[in-house]
């Protein structure tokens, strides 16, 4: 449809008595608009080579043809469309793929699950005094007299904590460790605490062995002290920051990395996993392009991430890890399990609380509850037979290469391959040629907080598991926590799914593979370490992952359990005597007794 403008209207009136003139006007007006195309496309040709190195902000889809002459560059420069650094709401839980609704059901029914409770609103900063003290805080034990403790009865430590003015605490949100223990017989158990939200908890325990049995009840930190590491880790997911090293020539660069970088203005390497969109960024050198990155490293920890008043809550020996003390005994003796079942009085509704204690120690021995019949590898031939004909499979964090280095210690058959890997870092790989045993090890892809990871050997659990042809004759153990403790819980979650979908297609093809998951495990805090890898953090994770591979044909390794009931003191490594207990269950759980023993 022709224009219904005033000139063109005019230009029309004129046009029967112009005749022939009529195409050379026409022409000539052409003419002057060509000129004015041509110094357009001149200028826009001219700003586009002028501002070339912006091209990597431009959607990939935009600049296939691009991509086409630059096929050498494997990662593409997307953008990153990372949420704004906002102090009061997470900036990276929700990166990556968006969920499917079954997905995000699960994720806020594993949330909620962990929810804790938390102090009441304030109008003006914490004060020290008013948060919970574990000098002024006790703990009784129901004894009374004639009262008679048998194995198989649940005994229940009631816990009332104060603050540092010696008053009552009325609401909850505290946590709290709990273990009964017989140091003269090399026993112990994990104690379940139940928050009452107002300031006093029960420590509950499963009574299993005869003789004494002491309580053990520990502050890690105070409600007010936990509210903080919720914010740290809502908050603040970039505290541990990572750096990799790109080069080319004798030219080589630095830059930030991380799971969610802030928005800056600055061009991003984009490093997302293709089949899972599991995010991972780094800044782009100034100079070389993002193909040229050759390691992968911690950076380091931000500093000063706690005010003036809060400060005050991380104290060794005041408010961090300290033992709380029994008003009255703290220990009872446990005589043989009752020939008639008498009801044992207790504040908790016996339908209130299940207790399931994945297993104890007696005689420093670990002893499983969850149906593995423990046996004692005290030999390596013993080993050696177990494992004749296998090959085993270590994925994960430090916590799991300690399997892999006990295993080499303890058999000499096994015999290391030089790899040429850099030391505690990995692969590594180990064989016994005589009894057909083959051992690996990798640690798990970014966040990884190892000194230095080669780029090319930065691989995701789940890929590897899918490259896995898996059989009855194939061991896979699994760890993956401690490096997720200063990210939002979504993002762990999506990484166990991405791992247990990738466990569900292994076992689908080779129903008969072995599946070993390691949990988390306590360590040792002072103030600093519990910004970055508190035992709060650790819990919150391990009850997702119990929770995330529950009912699946895997083996459960209860670290937490493992290192709480244990006398040993916490380790991010815990030491052999426990690892030793670890690898046992694992034996025991592939190569069970034919005979039924007696321990």
């Amino acid at each position: 449809m022709m224009p219904s403008s005033p000139q063109w209207t005019a230009y029309r009136e004129m046009e029967p008595d112009r005749g022939t003139h009529k195409k050379g006007t026409l022409c000539r007006k052409l003419s002057k608009y060509a000129v004015i195309f041509l110094f357009l496309a001149v200028f826009g040709l001219i700003f586009l080579l002028h501002n070339i190195s912006t091209i990597e902000n431009w959607n990939c889809h935009t600049v296939s043809a691009l991509n086409q002459l630059q096929s050498r560059i494997q990662s593409s420069f997307i953008p990153v469309n990372v949420p704004t650094f906002n102090h009061n709401h997470t900036f990276c839980a929700h990166l990556g793929q968006k969920p499917s609704p079954e997905d995000e059901l699960e994720e806020r029914y594993l949330l909620d699950s962990i929810a804790w409770p938390g102090p009441p609103p304030r109008s003006s900063p914490v004060v020290l005094d008013q948060t919970s003290d574990p000098v002024h805080s006790l703990f009784t034990l129901p004894i009374k007299e004639g009262r008679e403790w048998h194995v198989g009865d649940q005994l229940e430590a009631l816990v009332q904590m104060h603050d540092f003015q010696g008053r009552p605490k009325l609401y909850g949100g505290d946590f709290l460790l709990a273990r009964l223990h017989s140091p003269d017989l090399g026993a112990g158990v994990a104690g379940k605490v139940l928050d009452h939200r107002n300031g006093s908890y029960s420590a509950l325990f499963p009574l299993l062995w005869v003789g004494s049995a002491q309580v053990e009840v520990t502050l890690v930190h105070s409600s007010e002290a936990v509210a903080v590491l919720r914010r740290l880790r809502e908050e603040r997911p970039d505290r541990v920051f990572f750096e990799s090293l790109f080069r080319s020539g004798s030219h080589s660069e630095t830059t930030v990395c991380n799971m969610c970088l802030p928005t800056v203005r600055r061009p991003q390497c984009n490093y997302t996993d293709l089949s899972t969109g599991e995010p991972w960024y780094c800044y782009k050198p100034k100079v070389l392009g993002c193909d040229t990155r050759i390691n992968h490293a911690k950076g380091g920890y931000v500093k000063n991430l706690l005010t003036n008043k809060e400060a005050p809550l991380f104290q060794s020996g005041v408010n961090l890890k300290v033992h709380i003390h029994a008003s009255g005994p703290d220990r009872i003796n446990v005589l043989p399990p009752r020939k008639d079942r008498v009801e044992v009085e207790s504040s908790v509704k016996p339908e209130a609380i299940k207790l399931a204690p994945s297993g104890y120690y007696y005689e420093e021995s670990w002893r499983p509850l969850n149906g593995v019949t423990m046996r004692q590898f005290n030999e390596s031939s013993a080993i050696t037979q177990c494992l004749k004909d296998k090959v085993i499979y270590m994925y994960g964090d430090s916590t799991v290469r300690q399997w892999f280095e006990h295993l080499l210690a303890f058999v000499p058959e096994l015999k290391q391959f030089n790899l040429h890997s850099l030391k505690n870092i990995g692969p590594f790989m180990a064989m016994d040629s005589t009894h057909n045993i083959l051992l690996k090890y990798r640690c798990h892809g970014p966040p990884i907080r190892f000194n230095t990871v080669k780029a090319s050997e930065l691989r995701y659990i789940f890929n590897e598991l899918d490259g896995l042809s898996g059989s009855p004759n194939t061991i896979v153990a699994l760890s993956i926590w401690s490096h997720f403790s200063t990210f939002p819980v979504e993002v762990y979650i999506r990484r166990l799914r991405h791992i247990r979908r990738a466990v569900l297609r292994l076992l689908d093809r080779a129903p008969g593979t072995i599946i070993v998951i390691r949990s988390a495990n306590l360590q040792a805090l002072d103030p600093e370490v519990s910004l970055y890898n508190s035992d709060w953090y650790s819990l919150q994770l391990d009850e997702v992952l119990r929770a995330m591979f529950k009912g699946l044909n895997v083996l459960l390794v209860d670290a937490w359990q493992m290192t709480l009931a244990h006398r040993l003191p916490h380790a991010l490594h815990p030491p052999p005597a426990i690892i030793k207990n670890m690898i046992d269950m694992i034996l025991s759980h592939v190569c069970p007794e034919t005979k039924k023993s007696h321990q």
